[in-house]
């Protein structure tokens, strides 16, 4: 539930690796722009082909079993602390009890994992598979890294890139057998100056081009050491040529040895195949858990139509599937491409009679490129509602992205999946507008594909009697929907049970135009289900000029210091925060802290490290999203 940032690539220090090495091995996990910068930097150590290695989606044709070449691992983290979805198979595989504690004895290994300290469990994909590595006998030669997005992952990211290469020589010199090793690893510059000698004034200048080369690493340095010879050929035939214009140069530029990269080889191989007239099958997106499909059975419009942003609660049949759920969790959804879009991009190809063909996209066996088009992924969204009380249905709630384009003239775009989810329901949206009803009948339901996601701990505490604290601005309430929902009916079920008081912080711009369940919220309240119901709004006046102004859940979590302090530490409270993780859950934490700081009298080191504890034994749970 978060969205990747791409740390800025270091320039690579140059290393003498020897030149009897083999290739290392690439294996990243969800951040594939770090995983590209880690090898833009071992490229320009190397003019083997080959080499480095690299694997998106983790060891799926190299066989660490057998495999003695070094191993890197950059590895990001899910909201609820879970490797990505890229990376359980490997998971999976390596967590197998059945392997012996020596399994990977012979592998040498270094691993960066990825994540944001906003988040309950830090960094905890890298973790795990580190600690599994270290448990069936690998070692390290290059100790762990661990990048915060919250504070910025390139303060980790760059020294820990930087370092990699010396602890990589480091470890191939030390090695036994190098030279028995297939010759892999020399320096481009290296290479150029053995198989194509310049003047001896220009020796500097060539060494530091051949290392800008942008030609593809996959070709042999034969084919580019001829087309540079070539290329140079050209050069020499301007020189006589002392006018310059757009097309020619003259000394010294059009003296210096400048090597013109060549253009890079095609990678893909496209075929198109007439469809088979089957169903549209979901493998084009990411998804390694059973996919439902279920029809949308009503659609409401949650916000008034002079609201900022605008909010759908979408109500999905799952009646006839096996799919189940608890208040809490969380599920993905699959979107296509937008029609119009995809249309639009038939046509500048001049497919437009082909476009109910199948295109079936191969990458080339030789090809070195490292970022492919990626795989359209699924979106997470929170189940805001309980199958107690809503039995075959599942509620979620989401914004309508929309932002100005870059193009010329600016017009006004949607998000893909949101605005795909708009347009789709528009035909059960309350109140209907769209849909015909000149024939009398029913629109036909649309159909959404969905998947579960597991391993989530943002869940009711198990004993209904210890307090809940919940903070949800905007669409952040709609986990707590649900809740609510299954408190209710549990009351009703067992109304001689003890049940701890809840407390929910909302937050909107204004109260006439986005207070979301409003009604929900209210009747919650009424029936003693929500002990305490604190609202915000951060646009709307104050009723009284006097009065101190609300404008955010912080603020109102900073009036009841006292009651939020005693249900945490006294009375073994549960607190969730869902919502935005940059602002609003950075600014709980905040004053979280503050309170703890006060309240107990301690400095905001023992504070934090009292919510660190509260993390741990998971009654401080957060659904959070960049």
């Amino acid at each position: 539930m978060r969205g990747g940032q791409k740390a800025t690539p270091p320039s690579p220090a140059h290393c003498d690796w020897p030149s009897s090495v083999r290739a290392l091995h690439l294996y990243w996990f969800g951040r594939g722009a770090l995983a590209a910068t880690v090898c833009a930097g071992a490229g320009a150590r190397t003019a083997e082909p080959r080499s480095p290695r690299a694997s998106p989606a983790g060891p799926s044709q190299y066989d660490l079993k057998t495999e003695t070449a070094p191993l890197v691992v950059v590895v990001s983290t899910t909201g609820t602390g879970d490797p990505p979805d890229t990376a359980r198979k490997f998971v999976k595989k390596i967590q197998d009890k059945t392997l012996p504690g020596d399994f990977f004895a012979h592998l040498r290994y270094g691993l960066l994992g990825l994540g944001d300290s906003e988040y309950t469990y830090f960094c905890n994909g890298g973790k795990v598979i580190d600690k599994r590595l270290q448990e069936l006998g690998a070692r390290h030669f290059y100790d762990t890294g661990h990048a915060d997005d919250c504070v910025g992952l390139e303060l980790v990211v760059e020294p820990w890139i930087d370092g990699l290469w010396a602890a990589l020589t480091k470890h191939f010199v030390s090695s036994k057998g190098i030279e028995e090793m297939s010759v892999a690893l020399t320096t481009a510059s290296t290479v150029s100056q053995k198989m194509d000698p310049v003047k001896p004034e220009l020796i500097h200048i060539e060494s530091q081009v051949e290392l800008l080369r942008l030609d593809d690493s996959g070709r042999k340095d034969s084919e580019v050491l001829e087309q540079n010879a070539v290329n140079r050929d050209q050069s020499s035939a301007l020189i006589a040529e002392l006018e310059s214009s757009l097309t020619r140069s003259i000394p010294p530029l059009s003296q210096a040895s400048l090597n013109i990269p060549a253009l890079p080889p095609e990678y893909l191989q496209v075929h198109l195949h007439e469809s088979p007239g089957q169903e549209e099958s979901q493998e084009s997106v990411t998804s390694v858990d059973p996919v439902f499909q279920v029809p949308v059975s009503k659609a409401v419009q949650l916000t008034t139509n002079d609201a900022i942003k605008t909010t759908l609660l979408v109500e999905l049949d799952i009646s006839k599937t096996d799919f189940s759920y608890q208040p809490g969790d969380a599920f993905n959804l699959i979107c296509p491409n937008s029609d119009s879009e995809v249309q639009s991009l038939l046509q500048r190809l001049q497919l437009t009679d082909q476009r109910e063909h199948l295109v079936l996209l191969k990458i080339k066996a030789d090809t070195k490129k490292k970022e492919h088009l990626p795989k359209l992924q699924p979106r997470p969204y929170s189940c805001a509602s309980s199958s107690l009380s809503h039995p075959g249905k599942l509620h979620f709630v989401f914004n309508i992205v929309e932002f100005l384009s870059n193009t010329t003239p600016v017009v006004l775009r949607r998000g893909v999946c949101t605005g795909w989810l708009a347009t789709l329901v528009e035909s059960v949206l309350q109140p209907n507008r769209h849909a015909s009803h000149a024939d009398g009948g029913k629109a036909v339901a649309p159909q959404i594909s969905i998947s579960p996601r597991t391993a989530n701990s943002f869940h009711l505490p198990n004993d209904p009697s210890v307090p809940i604290i919940m903070v949800g601005p905007g669409t952040g309430v709609a986990p707590f929907i649900g809740f609510l929902q299954h408190r209710e009916k549990l009351q009703e079920q067992h109304p001689d049970e003890h049940y701890g008081a809840m407390w929910l912080f909302f937050g909107c711009r204004h109260q006439e135009r986005d207070y979301l369940f409003r009604e929900e919220l209210r009747h919650f309240h009424k029936h003693g289900i929500l002990t305490h119901l604190k609202v915000s709004f951060s646009r709307d006046s104050p009723a009284r000029e006097e009065q101190a102004p609300v404008k955010y859940v912080q603020d109102n979590i900073q009036l009841h210091s006292k009651q939020l302090a005693r249900l945490l530490l006294h009375e073994n409270g549960y607190i969730y925060v869902c919502g935005d993780a940059k602002n609003m859950a950075r600014d709980v934490n905040d004053t979280l802290v503050e309170i703890i700081s006060k309240e107990v009298g301690v400095d905001k080191l023992d504070a934090m490290k009292t919510l660190a504890t509260l993390k741990e034994e998971k009654r401080y749970l957060q659904d959070i999203w960049s």
